[in-house]
């Protein structure tokens, strides 16, 4: 062993790639991640939050919402039947959790933890049935703008929660 080591020190596995990239992500079935480029612009910077050409074939935006989450903030954990969520970082920085629970999906059981910041944005397309949850980790209040297929319905929201602590998905906020 090195003689400069202190016992227990141990040694940073990879958490990029050469090309920036995050090493190891392996998206839940149907989750997409589009990396987004910020452009410098002579007045500050312009971010391209979402094109049609990026959904795929459902291009449906019925409505768009923006959460502010304060520093250490938690919304989880929430799920749809129905409807996917677009999530897009447009201030500050937040961790998005995914739990694929779906029995019949090739990735049953899999998590997915994204850190996205305003500074290297990312759209993240959640889809139906997959359980998803954000934290401000943050010294600041958060903007996350959400771009759904399907609008809140007032009377019959497509919308359930889950307690953030419970056991019933491996992850701890």
């Amino acid at each position: 062993m090195n003689d400069w080591l202190l016992e227990g020190t141990l040694r940073d596995g990879q958490s990029i790639t050469s090309d920036w990239q995050p090493a190891h992500r392996s998206p839940i079935e149907g989750v997409e991640v589009i990396d987004v480029q910020n452009v410098i612009k002579n007045n500050g910077y312009l971010t391209e939050i979402c094109r049609s050409s990026w959904l795929g074939e459902n291009t449906v935006v019925d409505q768009v919402f923006q959460v502010a989450l304060w520093p250490g903030g938690l919304s989880a954990w929430h799920t749809h039947e129905h409807t996917t969520d677009r999530l897009f970082v447009t201030l500050g920085t937040l961790k998005i959790v995914l739990y694929d629970a779906r029995s019949d999906s090739s990735t049953f059981g899999q998590i997915n933890e994204f850190r996205v910041s305003h500074v290297r944005p990312q759209l993240i397309v959640v889809p139906p049935k997959v359980y998803h949850g954000v934290q401000n980790i943050g010294p600041d209040t958060a903007l996350l703008l959400n771009m759904v297929d399907r609008a809140y319905q007032y009377e019959s929201p497509d919308h359930y929660r889950l307690d953030p602590a419970t056991d019933q998905i491996p992850y701890r906020f």
